[in-house]
């Protein structure tokens, strides 16, 4: 006969932790990952269509030069679905603990269908009205975005077993970079049809003509693409049922935890029998406890510190994008284009570096994230973003070229493989590295009741360093003479030293890992600290009492007892 274990909650989650990999844990990758899919291809889809948006509303024949969103107009476009990101995050992480993953999961998904829609028909007669129209949509689109990254990272660590949970949470995150490549896949296919349909002139040959009214439609479509992924797995999350986790450990129903996971995974819990669980409301600790400041106020501290310090970084590469592009002649001057052909390009020019970098990155993760463990991959990762970051600094323009004389929109001499490959590895590096991890972390470390909003809060702090390095560091790193800044900028403090900064914060990132725990082959329980308060709630019978109560029931049914546990003042008996 085994020794007394605890409550039988816990022999479920262990059972969840024990389980082999199964198909539905494949599903569940599936469904919470084609979110991820939709999160990024709306987020980063809007890089591939600024330039034409700007074409489309706001050419001024006086400049000689095809139309540019003004930087105010830019800034608003790009970052109201950062904001929106940040308040969902909040907001749904808060939910995802109060209603249950699954009463908010299905939400977030409505939200982001609707208001994708929304954003491909975005109306209006003025160039104003559209950019306000779109601006409204895409801040709710990243609202409903924001509530996926808490929601779908708790639901893959509450359904996933201990020896595969930070494979299967970083195949999730992984789909993001999936997303990226199909947005840009999306506009080079729709611009091609456009090209094809509407031949246009260079803008040097005929500045009207070389955009079509019919390019209008091209972004609506492009939006409204990133309507169909989410479409597509609504019925599938709806019909996810509640994590054991959030049933067990905050419903504190034990046999419907069975018996929702005994229908989706191939676990047997028939012979366990559990006693009614008591509430243990009192004893909980909340958010803003001395309690949980004691357990996990370090740990929060670094969930949130290193997800500022990546996202900055992760979203200030776009400062030498263009100069990529240009120095390796897959962006040739705007003028010398027509408005189709330069999406077709741009996007082109994303597709390679996502299927070049930022998808393997991702995926290096999946397979290495169980064998090296989290803490080695973020550490390694912010390392590595450095060292690129501080080449970059001291020899940036002997990598990049100076302006040719017969044409500056072009760059001569420098080294321009290499630059490419050090802006691929600085890549490569964020997403086998920290971009992945701090996704990860704060699944597992943190208690059941509270897993969403902490996750939420992390996220909410990396989209905060998202919204600095979208737009900080756009204009700090603007030329600091007259006549270098982008038009309609004013001057900044330069490239190298924003490169400087940047080195410094992700050399930040590197020491505030330090404060975040090896989580790999531990269960969540043990990460939070509930099997310690599960043991102070059901402690072992005493001693002195044992012998007479296994005397007692071993006359029942002695061949078949395996197990016994305490519930209070209750006893359940666990046969075999």
């Amino acid at each position: 006969m085994s020794s007394l274990r605890r409550s039988g909650s816990f022999e479920v989650l262990r059972a969840l932790d024990r389980a082999r990999t199964q198909w539905y844990h494949f599903t569940t990758i599936i469904i919470a990952g084609m979110g991820f899919f939709t999160d990024a291809y709306d987020l980063f889809c809007i890089s591939t269509v600024t330039r034409l948006l700007g074409r489309l509303y706001y050419y001024d024949p006086a400049t000689g030069q095809p139309g540019q969103l003004p930087p105010n107009v830019s800034a608003a476009v790009n970052g109201v679905a950062l904001c929106g990101t940040l308040c969902g995050q909040l907001v749904f992480g808060w939910l995802g603990d109060r209603l249950g993953r699954k009463k908010a999961y299905g939400s977030t998904l409505v939200l982001m269908i609707l208001t994708s829609i929304a954003s491909g028909m975005s109306f209006g007669r003025s160039a104003k009205a559209v950019m306000s129209t779109l601006c409204f949509f895409r801040f709710w689109l990243g609202f409903g975005i924001g509530g996926d990254y808490p929601l779908s990272a708790t639901i893959m660590s509450e359904y996933a077993n201990k020896s595969t949970r930070g494979a299967f949470i970083a195949a999730v995150f992984g789909m993001q970079g999936i997303g990226i490549l199909g947005g840009a896949t999306v506009s080079i296919v729709v611009a091609a049809i456009f090209r094809h349909r509407y031949p246009e002139p260079a803008f040097v040959d005929d500045p009207i003509g070389s955009t079509p009214p019919q390019a209008d439609y091209v972004w609506r479509i492009i939006f409204l693409f990133g309507a169909l992924p989410a479409a597509l797995t609504f019925y599938y999350r709806m019909k996810m049922p509640e994590t054991a986790r959030y049933t067990a450990l905050v419903e504190h129903n034990n046999k419907r935890a069975a018996f929702d996971m005994g229908r989706v995974l191939q676990i047997d819990f028939s012979g366990i029998t559990y006693t009614d669980t008591p509430s243990r409301r009192g004893r909980e600790y909340g958010l803003f406890s001395r309690e949980f400041a004691k357990r996990h106020g370090l740990q929060l501290l670094g969930t949130t510190s290193t997800w500022f310090f990546l996202d900055i970084a992760f979203y200030s590469q776009n400062l030498f994008q263009k100069d990529i592009f240009t120095a390796v002649g897959w962006l040739p001057p705007p003028d010398t284009m027509s408005a189709l052909e330069e999406i077709f390009k741009i996007s082109r020019a994303q597709a390679l570096i996502a299927l070049c970098s930022t998808v393997p990155g991702y995926y290096f993760t999946v397979v290495f994230v169980d064998v090296i463990g989290r803490w080695i991959i973020q550490l390694g990762g912010f390392f590595m973003m450095t060292l690129f970051m501080f080449i970059l600094t001291f020899d940036y323009y002997h990598l990049r070229g100076q302006p040719c004389p017969n044409n500056s929109s072009s760059l001569c001499g420098g080294n321009h493989v290499a630059f490419l490959v050090l802006y691929a590895f600085t890549f490569f590096f964020s997403n086998f590295g920290p971009n992945a991890t701090t996704f990860i972390i704060p699944a597992e470390l943190f208690p059941a009741r509270l897993r969403t909003t902490c996750h939420g809060i992390s996220a909410a702090s990396g989209k905060a360093g998202a919204i600095v390095g979208a737009f900080g560091f756009l204009y700090a790193a603007q030329g600091t003479h007259t006549g270098e800044p982008d038009p309609g900028y004013p001057r900044g403090i330069g490239i190298k030293d924003s490169f400087l900064i940047l080195s410094c914060i992700n050399a930040a990132g590197f020491v505030m890992t330090f404060f975040v725990p090896e989580t790999m082959g531990r269960s969540l329980e043990e990460l939070s600290g509930e099997n310690e308060e599960e043991e102070s709630m059901f402690p072992a019978v005493a001693a002195n009492q044992q012998p007479r109560l296994l005397h007692n029931i071993q006359h029942e049914r002695p061949e078949q007892i395996c197990n016994l546990t305490r519930q209070g003042d209750q006893h359940a008996i666990v046969y075999c």
